[in-house]
């Protein structure tokens, strides 16, 4: 599972660790996996995997053989997407129960919301357990700005709501951060060198902790010619925000206005690209009328 060096983290044998730290009565907790190497699994992750009554997971097989190399045993109860609506039977079933999803950290990108809230709903206490993720490396690793930012997990495949993230990202202030898989990772590039501009900045991060790890750094259109042949391993992608621009004046707005109305875009598309460029929308709708209703006198 790892291409990394291998930490002896079973000295103690199998579930024999005390765990008098963890908490009685009823609990579920959510534990971050690792997402390559197997030596960042932490100490209180072992802590409440040996403590727990038993281990959700998305993958049985995988998360089988993650427990075999840290030497615990515990009952696998397979819990992901498609099988979620089982939680609040299995938390009745197992009163303390750890879940992991296939690598990082349950809930982000990968199923684990879900459990949290039929927890809640039933009453049960819930721990999060931090740990190793993939988007927090990668955005450091990018050299781009890390102050605030935006994630975006998966950009959706495919319509109107790709389009519309896609926008988002190109015209977003702080840095954005996607996941994305091998065989999209080119097309992805791509759109968003298309929707941001080829000389956008950006990252791509793949392999995080293994031994091929890789980020390439450049312009988005250089990027999408780096990967055009495809790649292999879990991909973060890092997007810097849009460049500041000096805020237009009011009759820069109107202008705009007229020259987007001569292009022929109706009134919602000019009132639209006027409240992007910071106009209030209903300024930006008055504008948009009259830009239309003139075109048309003319």
């Amino acid at each position: 599972m790892t291409e990394g060096p291998e930490l002896d983290l079973t000295a103690t044998g199998p579930g024999e660790a005390e765990s008098p730290a963890l908490p009685g009565g009823a609990r579920v907790w959510l534990v971050p996996t690792p997402v390559g190497n197997l030596g960042d699994i932490t100490l209180r992750a072992l802590e409440v995997l040996r403590g727990a009554d038993a281990v959700a997971c998305e993958d049985t097989r995988r998360t089988g053989a993650l427990l075999t190399h840290l030497g615990i045993r515990k009952p696998l109860v397979r819990l992901d997407a498609h099988t979620m609506h089982r939680a609040p039977q299995l938390l009745e079933r197992h009163a303390r129960l750890a879940y992991v999803s296939d690598a990082g950290t349950p809930g982000i990108s990968d199923p684990g919301a879900e459990l949290v809230q039929a927890a809640i709903a039933a009453d049960v206490p819930v721990e999060v357990l931090p740990g190793a993720t993939a988007l927090i490396p990668a955005l450091v690793l990018s050299g781009l700005s890390a102050g605030r930012f935006a994630f975006e997990g998966f950009l959706p495949r495919s319509g109107r709501e790709r389009r519309e993230r896609l926008e988002a990202v190109a015209h977003r202030a702080e840095t954005s951060v996607l996941y994305e898989s091998p065989h999209r990772l080119h097309a992805t590039l791509l759109d968003l060198a298309g929707a941001c501009g080829p000389e956008r900045a950006a990252s791509v991060t793949r392999e995080l902790s293994k031994r091929f790890e890789e980020t390439a750094r450049g312009p988005l259109a250089d990027l999408a010619t780096h990967f055009q042949e495809g790649v292999r391993g879990e991909i973060v992608v890092v997007v810097a925000g849009a460049p500041a621009t000096p805020a237009p004046q009011a009759a820069d707005y109107a202008a705009q206005a007229r020259d987007l109305a001569a292009q022929g875009l109706g009134v919602r598309d000019i009132r639209d690209q006027l409240t992007r460029l910071g106009l209030r929308k209903n300024d930006a709708y008055a504008l948009a009328l009259q830009a239309t209703s003139t075109g048309a006198q003319d």
